[in-house]
């Protein structure tokens, strides 16, 4: 009954800006767990960010601190993904998910994802 919809990717050149956004309808937003991954080409997904559903913590992957920020508006059951400072090496198809079960360290522990949006950073 959750669905999940991601938008905001695009083409950007190297050291420019993103804003992902992802749009939860059905369900709690607010009692949410929610992520980013990645995938590239040939790789396996990959965690990115994640703020539990207090929105008191965030964690994110080593390679994209302090350039990536998490954030939740539940009044909009909405997450955001602010990516600046952008390497080619972050080109992927991004990823939102919820995990309603209160964990989000391992794949399996998200419930929804939604169908991603590409995110490409040239050189």
């Amino acid at each position: 009954q959750v669905q999940l919809a991601e938008s905001g990717g695009g083409l950007v050149q190297a050291g420019g800006s993103l804003r992902l956004s992802c749009a939860a309808s059905g369900g709690i937003f607010s009692t949410y767990t929610m992520g980013w991954f990645r995938q590239a080409p040939g790789k396996e997904r990959e965690f990115v960010a994640v703020t539990i559903w207090t929105g008191r913590s965030a964690y994110y992957l080593d390679s994209v601190k302090g350039r990536f920020t998490i954030s939740r508006d539940n009044a909009k059951n909405t997450v955001y993904l602010q990516m600046n400072s952008l390497k080619p090496e972050d080109t992927a198809v991004y990823f939102c998910a919820a995990s309603t079960g209160g964990y989000y360290q391992n794949l399996a522990d998200y419930d929804y994802w939604g169908q991603g949006t590409q995110v490409t950073v040239s050189s």
